[in-house]
């Protein structure tokens, strides 16, 4: 397990709990507005920054203050050792919510099935027709469309996220990720942060921002489709 970082509280990441927020080191998405670079550069073979050890250690000291752990990355469904990890943190009595791009749907999957994961957010980038090359240089739709299906099957509280940036996400876009979540607990539409990004040559190439009265209007279009529609 090659954990990245940790965050050792926060309100937002698990709605309705006080959670920490571990991250899992290295992605498969190249995602250019990407705010957390080392985590996604990461490989799965370098020395851990942060020990599973320490992590435990941490939650054992937390018990009487935390209400839940969210496991995040990078992407946390490419380390063969999640399903162990998550099981270890439930038997210490805390929920599990997972942070997911949703690309390995058989991961996922197996993580509901085993009653390993208590709430799940998915990151939908765009159109999933759209996700190449700019999220990945040749992923096709269907695994995104099968993790989509798994979450909205599965019983567990959810939501989706969509950080918007053009031209990666326009009206008709969110039109057509609507429609393929219709129903959903919850879609949070996301301004992206400029502090640091994985890609600074796309941010140059043409206005990539969208302002807050056009996130709020796009989430207006968005909400009849879900059971609740936020900007975070």
């Amino acid at each position: 397990m090659v954990i990245g970082g940790l965050q050792k509280s926060s309100m937002i990441d698990y709605p309705g709990k006080i959670s920490c927020v571990i991250f899992l080191s290295g992605c498969n998405f190249t995602c250019p507005y990407c705010h957390n670079p080392a985590l996604v550069n990461g490989r799965l073979s370098e020395r851990p920054s942060l020990a599973p050890e320490e992590v435990f250690t941490f939650l054992s000291v937390r018990r009487d203050f935390l209400e839940g752990v969210v496991i995040s990355g990078g992407e946390p469904t490419l380390q063969a050792d999640l399903p162990e990890f998550c099981a270890d943190i439930k038997a210490m009595g805390y929920p599990v919510k997972l942070d997911t791009n949703g690309s390995r749907p058989a991961v996922l999957e197996h993580l509901i099935a085993s009653g390993l994961v208590d709430g799940i957010a998915m990151d939908i980038k765009t159109a999933p027709s759209g996700y190449s090359p700019r999220i990945h240089p040749s992923i096709r739709p269907e695994p995104i469309l099968a993790s989509i299906r798994h979450i909205m099957t599965s019983g567990l509280p959810h939501e989706f996220r969509t950080t918007c940036v053009r031209p990666l996400v326009d009206e008709a876009i969110l039109a057509r990720i609507c429609r393929r979540i219709q129903g959903a607990d919850r879609y949070v539409l996301q301004q992206f942060r400029d502090a640091e990004v994985l890609d600074p040559a796309f941010f140059e190439e043409a206005p990539r921002r969208f302002t807050d009265a056009e996130i709020e209007a796009l989430r207006r279009r968005c909400a009849p489709w879900v059971q609740e529609c936020i900007v975070r």
